[in-house]
């Protein structure tokens, strides 16, 4: 296993949910974490943390971010895209401005944050990507939308993991189901005290960082509650 000692992982959506309890998993476990939040003042300092603006609607967010990361820590080792939004969006709504946000948020974020991090995780000998997908990347719920996204995230982590193979970069696409985050608070199928805990999925997530180069994952399937097609 990989010692966490001295590795530099940046976090997108690091100040709240899923994303802020990676941060502090990771924080605890020995890592150096570069945030990436579009709030910086959100998030508490720590020991070994750093934080960004990145907003990523913006043109060169994620340039700017992983230029900071570099400039502080002289070095990337691994890559948490968490950040992300899911408006619903259904076939026969009107209007495609909910699922413009959702490409540009879920999809083209981790891609330009991905793109401008490589030659740095290639550079560790021991890159990682792990990139916040969903099982609504694995089958189709009410929210096209959202799945449509998620499925992109999926073909994403399988791009990377393609293009950094031989270069020792590993990429892991995170498909949850229901977390108790703010971004289910409306969800009514099941309750809350039922969805996976985001404190245990960042725990996960630990554990994908630190896995050897011969001990790759491609994909990993959480769910909260039975489902026979997985």
């Amino acid at each position: 296993m990989l010692d966490p000692q001295g590795r530099v992982v940046m976090v997108s959506g690091a100040a709240r949910g899923l994303g802020l309890s990676i941060t502090q998993a990771l924080l605890a476990s020995g890592f150096t974490v570069s945030a990436g939040v579009r709030n910086p003042d959100r998030l508490a300092p720590a020991e070994r943390l750093t934080v960004s603006r990145y907003d990523a609607e913006e043109d060169g967010a994620a340039e700017a971010w992983v230029a900071a990361t570099v400039a502080e820590h002289g070095r990337i080792d691994a890559l948490v895209n968490c950040a992300g939004i899911n408006p619903r969006v259904r076939v026969m709504d009107a209007g495609e401005e909910a699922l413009d946000a959702m490409w540009r948020i879920n999809v083209k974020g981790p891609l330009r944050v991905s793109r401008a991090a490589m030659p740095c995780l290639v550079a560790s000998g021991s890159g990682r990507v792990i990139n916040v997908a969903s099982l609504a990347g694995r089958r189709v719920g009410s929210n096209v939308g959202y799945a449509m996204t998620k499925f992109a995230v999926v073909a994403l982590t399988h791009g990377i993991r393609q293009e950094g193979w031989d270069k020792g970069v590993r990429a892991t696409a995170l498909c949850p189901g229901y977390i108790a985050t703010d971004m289910t608070a409306q969800e009514t199928e099941i309750p809350r005290a039922d969805m996976t805990q985001p404190e245990d999925l960042a725990q996960m997530v630990d554990f994908l960082l630190r896995v050897p180069n011969t001990l790759s994952v491609a994909e990993l399937l959480v769910n909260c509650r039975k489902e026979p097609m997985l």
